[in-house]
């Protein structure tokens, strides 16, 4: 399994003291797998997604990443686990603004020692459809293009992992569908893991199979067929986890 958790759980501290925020979850991901987590706001979704790039520590129970136990790594090692197997999308680009879109894409190349950085990161832009603003700065792109740019950037490393948290949610509908047909794409391309976060039911349905957590919980998960698209809640098809 490229990612295994077993009775996860995740605690906080707040202002009226420790919430919980994880119950007990425990799920796979087979290598090649894409998996959706949906759910309503507040239920866990991306506190889960940071807890298997090693963004977050678990206060209960473990989590194994290609055979890695993340809860036993101290900082250090886990950036350079990341750096070297996981590529990380968010919903607000994260994209350095005093540097171009080529160096953006070649600064984690350069970081894992890559000499062909720039070559590589120019080829990925090109496969975004960026190859012609690889002179431009963030404040010079659109949303959708700055996108491109933070998806070239995760992708350009090969990583055996993709992680994306509402990569979508800052784009306006015809923009967030061409930039899931292209993290769709790089995942097809690399032969990556994909795990997606999403609020957007018709995107979950995308991938191979789709986890619904409630209130930090596992409340549900089906497997996709691939021409289901699901437009409505009640319309899921959910069987309940462990049935």
């Amino acid at each position: 399994m490229v990612l295994s958790l077993t009775d996860v759980e995740l605690s906080l501290q707040g202002n009226a003291g420790m919430v919980d925020i994880l119950h007990g979850i425990s799920l796979e991901v087979a290598k090649g797998d894409t998996l959706g987590l949906v759910g309503p706001s507040g239920s866990g979704k991306s506190s889960l997604l940071m807890l298997m790039g090693g963004l977050e520590r678990a206060t209960g129970g473990s989590v194994l990443a290609l055979g890695n136990d993340l809860t036993t790594m101290d900082e250090d090692q886990l950036a350079r686990f990341r750096r070297s197997h996981m590529g990380v999308v968010f919903q607000s680009f994260h994209l350095i603004p005093t540097m171009t879109a080529l160096e953006n894409v070649a600064t984690p190349l350069e970081l894992a020692g890559a000499a062909d950085a720039f070559e590589r990161a120019e080829a990925e832009l090109d496969a975004v459809g960026l190859g012609h603003r690889t002179d431009h700065y963030p404040a010079q792109m659109s949303g959708g293009e700055q996108q491109r740019v933070a998806l070239a950037r995760a992708a350009a490393p090969r990583p055996d992992i993709l992680l994306a948290d509402e990569p979508t949610g800052n784009l306006d509908q015809a923009t967030g569908a061409a930039i899931m047909d292209l993290l769709f794409d790089l995942r097809d391309r690399h032969g990556a893991t994909l795990i997606m976060v999403t609020h957007s039911l018709d995107l979950a349905a995308r991938c191979d199979r789709t986890i619904r957590l409630v209130d930090g919980r596992l409340d549900a998960e089906t497997r996709n067929t691939p021409d289901l698209r699901v437009t409505d809640a009640a319309t899921t098809g959910y069987a309940k986890v462990g049935e």
